[in-house]
């Protein structure tokens, strides 16, 4: 099949969280059963284009807009398996300090124009390359009003007669939400500008648009599929999610294994497989290096690698750290957000610097080294929709504790020491005595000679390939593609 990504980030050219992980591996993988598959993305100030090599393939493409045509230049990259990728180049739109924010965390706030005309552009960019899809695969509210476009202004347009939509939400919490006077300035009919289309109690909702244009829906695992079907999920949306059901679907996103695997990592100290662990020690006894922590075989090293958010659960870290810190473990942090958050992890990392070590910031070498050192990974989330830290943690026989909820509830079994079965330890409800205690069940394994290393083989030989993932879109995309035919 001809499969079009498009999407408003991808590893390794830009990226700010799940979305670009899942644009920059998923295709790959689709790639692998055969398919032409190509990622179009906006070209964007941080995007190194000498290091990926980018070449510009098309000058001056018209671009329709309400101040007049504007011109974008189309680049071209390659992903590691060769694959194409093409870059919308509009510097008016694209070249700024970030992606969706300026550098004091504030929306742009022209990001629904900016990403309107990237959707027209990815359409006109099909045209200028001669590329007609048989699927476009849209990805959040950025991309969304493709298959509004799709479905209205071309809808009998003969370059696209055959072109089917499968729409992704990676989170619902994300609807690219907007003055309603900025509606008429999408080049959309007037009669989308009601409760019926686009308009969202007062404002105009793009990612509402894809909802209810795109002839599939997908979201990223079928925990999430359900929980956004709920009014406590659903963010306004679930009466939609539940009248579009049937064509609502949970894959789960998947991990890399080019990028993350323990027998190849280049960032590790050494590197390990299921059946010979022994550089895993040797990893651990390098993140404590790093974190100034006392070289301990035999203590716990646990490992927090998140957004500093509610919504991830970091307040429930916060507000148990004085019993953890009365046991025996030592912690390691990494990561950003929440300014409340960051300095109270910084306060606790002075006050306990030989069991907690924190690091505000992202650093990607250093989040693979966490993953490979570290005995224990916490994740206790309030919702997620998907999560890859855990499937990575599995991956690197780190051992995932995690609040059951979206993507979580999907991929992490409860062990069971009689049975032998499971990956890791699960919570049900958001408390801090809940994860205190799972964290606790996690602990008392720890020691054990028999079962720990049970439960490490467990967590290493689970499949969350993205190959696993792409066998099951690919199914989707032919339904799609049927779907279209019979309309």
């Amino acid at each position: 099949m001809k499969i079009l990504f498009a999407a408003s980030e991808a590893v390794p050219f830009a990226h700010t969280g799940g979305l670009g992980d899942v644009a920059g591996a998923l295709p790959k993988a689709l790639s692998r059963l055969g398919h032409d598959v190509r990622l179009i993305m906006p070209l964007y100030r941080s995007v190194e284009v000498e290091r990926h090599r980018l070449d510009v393939v098309t000058k001056g493409i018209e671009v329709p807009a309400t101040s007049g045509p504007q011109a974008v230049d189309l680049l071209e990259g390659r992903l590691s398996n060769g694959m194409r990728v093409y870059f919308v180049r509009h510097d008016p739109s694209f070249n700024r300090t970030g992606l969706y924010q300026s550098p004091s965390a504030e929306d742009y706030p022209d990001n629904a124009e900016r990403f309107a005309l990237f959707c027209r552009a990815v359409l006109e960019v099909c045209r200028a390359v001669s590329f007609q899809p048989e699927v476009l695969h849209a990805h959040d509210w950025q991309t969304a009003l493709l298959p509004v476009y799709l479905k209205t202004t071309l809808q009998t347009d003969p370059f696209f007669q055959q072109t089917a939509t499968v729409f992704t939400i990676h989170n619902m919490g994300y609807q690219g939400l907007f003055p309603p006077e900025v509606l008429p300035r999408l080049l959309l009919p007037l009669e989308l500008f009601t409760p019926a289309g686009l308009e969202f109690y007062g404002k105009g909702n793009l990612l509402k648009g894809g909802l209810l244009f795109a002839d599939l829906l997908t979201t990223v695992s079928r925990r999430y599929s359900q929980e956004i079907q709920t009014a406590e999920r659903g963010f306004g949306l679930d009466g939609i999610l539940r009248e579009r059901k049937s064509d609502l679907f949970g894959v789960l996103n998947g991990i890399d294994p080019e990028e993350w695997n323990p027998a190849s990592d280049p960032h590790i100290a050494a590197h390990y497989t299921v059946d010979d662990l022994a550089g895993k020690a040797r990893c651990k006894a390098d993140l404590q290096q790093r974190f100034k922590l006392s070289v301990k075989a035999t203590v716990p090293l646990l490992a927090v690698i998140s957004r500093l958010a509610g919504q991830k659960g970091l307040d429930l870290l916060r507000d148990i750290l004085e019993p953890l810190m009365a046991m025996n473990l030592q912690l390691v942090l990494l990561g950003s957000g929440e300014k409340e958050l960051e300095v109270a992890f910084r306060e606790a990392a002075a006050k306990y610097p030989a069991k907690l070590a924190v690091q505000i910031g992202f650093d990607i070498p250093l989040s693979h080294q966490i993953e490979a050192g570290a005995d224990i990974f916490l994740m206790p989330s309030r919702y997620e929709p998907c999560g890859l830290n855990q499937m990575y943690s599995l991956a690197y026989g780190t051992i995932p504790v995690v609040c059951a909820t979206g993507g979580l509830d999907d991929t992490i079994v409860q062990f069971d020491p009689v049975t032998g079965e499971g990956n890791g330890f699960r919570f049900e409800k958001s408390t801090t005595t809940a994860f205190l205690q799972a964290i606790g069940q996690a602990l008392a394994l720890y020691p054990e000679k028999a079962l720990w290393p049970r439960l490490i083989t467990n967590a290493m030989t689970a499949d969350f390939t993205w190959d696993r993932s792409a066998r099951e879109y690919e199914r989707l995309y032919r339904r799609a593609a049927e779907k279209k035919g019979e309309q």
